[in-house]
């Protein structure tokens, strides 16, 4: 069937599953991808979180894992894939970036983490807290820590540029040089399905392993046979998405019916920038400010909700075990809701409601959601006596429960509206913008979103010498604050997006 006699979708099909026949060829290997990519994420997100939160180290090292560790992770990480975004293919680019995560995970189960007695720098920590004053030792207990657990350091640094470098820069950064702005607005829902069903399977995969730790043999490491599963499970899943990239490669996009390199931008000339000149173009280009806004603005929402949850939930799960079954059941409320809201919610309201008002949906669900937590936690202990008379559980558990609510409805906002609402407006931009703006606003302006969130929180730690519960009260406002600024930026690019996408349309014409 050719472009020219495509029929109308009914309305129960346009509502449910806007996609052609013929289209399949394309859908159903990009849905397979972001499949196989979320599929990890939520792995190693996970796993991550359950070994530093139950190490010794616990949540407060967080906060300055991301700002010391992911954020020039991320810097240096930007420098490199833009010097080899000029010398390599975007399929070359794309394989060399997957490789060092296949590696690493693949070894850190078999290698790592066998031998991370002798691999901890426990002299040089127990030195540094002998000098300190005692204020500082609480304060900085996290940094502290998470030196001397400096495996797992790394293990959650790679872990988080994961979701920035494979998810948001990889995934979409194709997705965006290979699909029309009214074809996104079918199939982009569509992909974040296969996301979402992923974090289904994979939180069924992490309860399902927590439970094989349960039943090892008393002089058996549980948690490495635990690991030895989930690092499993994470290489074949590079492996498949390699596949699937080179697959889509040979056999989709040299079928003009599916991607013509000719409609999607208009001919110039390919200019080269040098790593400086890619830099200085994001900060004096106003339409990549304000992505870069709308990226900061949710990661520091959500890491200072996050974190004190976290806090929360190691308390009442100081196993490893526990921390991970919960964890995996959270993974798969998680996607069973977003997946909802992106059968029933995400594509409908970008057809009908607009990119604006999409975009505006996840920071108000942050700021109601998140208003709600600080709240209860704050409150706990007034609300002692009705927690264990009336619904006869502890504050902490239910402080516990009303925070995985916040999360889940954040993070099913942030997958089903944020995340296809940002990328929509990549479109529009011409082929450069989306190569090295992309991956400034993607990877640097997310992990500094993020990194920001965890600058706020260790400098309250040190200021206030204390722990996550006694700096909660401020991080409250400055949530309030946050959210604020987000909804400005999004009200100021809806305009920019909405000429930059008549401006392509004409010259598409």
């Amino acid at each position: 069937m050719t472009k020219e006699t495509k029929p109308e979708f009914s309305k129960l099909r346009a509502f449910i599953w806007p996609v052609h026949a013929y289209e399949l060829k394309k859908v159903l290997p990009m849905f397979l991808l972001f499949f196989c990519i979320s599929f990890n994420y939520t792995i190693l997100r996970d796993t991550k979180d359950t070994l530093v939160a139950t190490s010794k180290a616990g949540a407060e090292a967080i906060p300055f894992l991301k700002f010391w560790g992911v954020m020039p992770a991320a810097v240096i990480f930007m420098l490199i894939y833009s010097k080899l975004s000029n010398t390599l293919s975007k399929p070359a680019l794309f394989y060399t970036t997957m490789m060092p995560f296949l590696i690493f995970f693949s070894l850190f189960s078999t290698l790592v983490y066998p031998n991370l007695d002798a691999l901890r720098f426990d002299s040089f920590a127990n030195g540094v807290n002998a000098l300190l004053p005692e204020h500082l030792v609480t304060g900085l207990h996290g940094l502290i820590e998470s030196v001397r657990m400096w495996p797992y350091s790394i293990f959650y640094i790679l872990s988080e540029l994961w979701g920035s470098v494979v998810l948001s820069l990889l995934f979409w950064g194709f997705a965006n040089e290979i699909t029309k702005v009214a074809e996104a607005k079918r199939v982009y829902a569509i992909f974040s399905m296969g996301a979402n069903l992923a974090l289904i399977f994979s939180g069924g995969a992490i309860r399902y392993v927590s439970m094989l730790r349960k039943e090892a043999a008393v002089n058996i490491d549980a948690w490495q046979v635990s690991l030895n599963y989930l690092m499993g499970m994470a290489a074949v899943a590079c492996l498949v998405i390699i596949g699937l990239y080179w697959w889509l490669n040979k056999y989709v996009l040299t079928d003009t019916r599916f991607y013509d390199p000719s409609e999607m931008q208009p001919k110039k000339k390919k200019l080269k920038m040098s790593i400086g000149d890619s830099i200085k173009f994001l900060v004096t280009s106003p339409y990549m400010l304000l992505l870069a806004a709308l990226v900061i603005c949710y990661g520091i929402s959500i890491n200072i909700v996050e974190v004190t949850w976290k806090k929360h939930l190691a308390l009442e799960f100081p196993n490893p075990n526990d921390y991970s079954a919960f964890m995996g059941r959270f993974s798969q409320i998680t996607g069973i809701t977003t997946f909802l809201m992106l059968l029933l919610v995400s594509g409908n309201l970008l057809r009908r409601k607009g990119w604006g008002f999409t975009a505006l949906v996840t920071p108000i669900v942050l700021l109601i959601t998140g208003a709600g937590f600080f709240f209860f936690v704050l409150g706990k202990e007034a609300l002692e006596p009705f927690c264990a008379n009336v619904l006869s559980a502890t504050p902490l558990w239910i402080a516990v429960l009303f925070g995985a609510a916040q999360n889940i409805m954040s993070k099913s906002s942030k997958y089903a509206l944020f995340d296809p609402t940002k990328e929509m407006a990549y479109i529009p931009l011409d082929s450069e913008s989306k190569v090295k703006g992309k991956a400034a606003v993607d990877v640097v302006g997310a992990r500094l979103g993020k990194s920001g969130g965890s600058l706020i929180q260790q400098m309250l730690l040190i200021l206030l010498g204390t722990n996550l519960f006694g700096i909660t009260p401020y991080l409250g406002g400055i949530l309030l604050a946050i959210i604020i600024v987000w909804v400005i930026a999004v009200k100021k690019l809806e305009k920019r997006f909405s000429a930059k996408q008549a401006e392509k349309e004409q010259a598409s014409a």
